[in-house]
């Protein structure tokens, strides 16, 4: 049974580098554009898949086996708000520092931390690791907010419940 319940608006998202020339790069643009929240987030989902597959032996119907095999995270963000950080991570390519022939993608860990304003003590915090942003969209429509999309992949996940 849940002893906290979260909305959008409990949660704050910011963007933390780890160290290699990936954390390097990604430092290195949220140095320079001071990117750390990234602005007002909407929409986050975190999306953790397992491949499994079950084993057929030959004349019977039913599995005999089942086996976990990849494990993929991905992801996407909804902002409302448009300053450019998503964009400014997934379009810094390294090219003032970067050696011959390479090639370095940002890549930083994801941090949405959930407080309860009436529960204070209580928290959880959910970090995905090793993201890297894989699509940017921009929307732009008539009558509504304009509305910046991007796509991520991530290494994995750890969930933190403190309360």
């Amino acid at each position: 049974m849940a002893t906290n319940v979260y909305r959008g608006a409990d949660a704050t998202i910011s963007v933390a580098v780890e160290a290699g020339p990936a954390g390097d790069k990604a430092k290195a643009v949220v140095d320079q554009f001071g990117l750390t929240p990234i602005g007002r987030a909407t929409g986050v989902v975190v999306r953790v898949t397992n491949e499994v597959r079950a084993f057929h032996e030959l004349g019977q119907r039913f599995a005999s086996e089942i086996r976990s095999g990849n494990i993929d995270v991905s992801g996407s963000i909804d902002r409302a708000y448009i300053n450019g950080a998503l964009l400014r991570l997934m379009l810094s390519d390294g090219a003032d520092n970067r050696p011959a022939g390479t090639f370095v993608t940002p890549s930083f860990n994801l941090t949405m931390q959930l407080k309860n304003p009436a529960i204070p003590a209580g928290s959880a915090t959910v970090t995905v690791m090793g993201v890297q942003l894989e699509s940017w969209d921009f929307a732009l429509t008539e009558d509504e907010f304009v509305v910046e999309k991007v796509g991520f992949r991530a290494l994995w996940v750890k969930l933190e419940d403190a309360g």
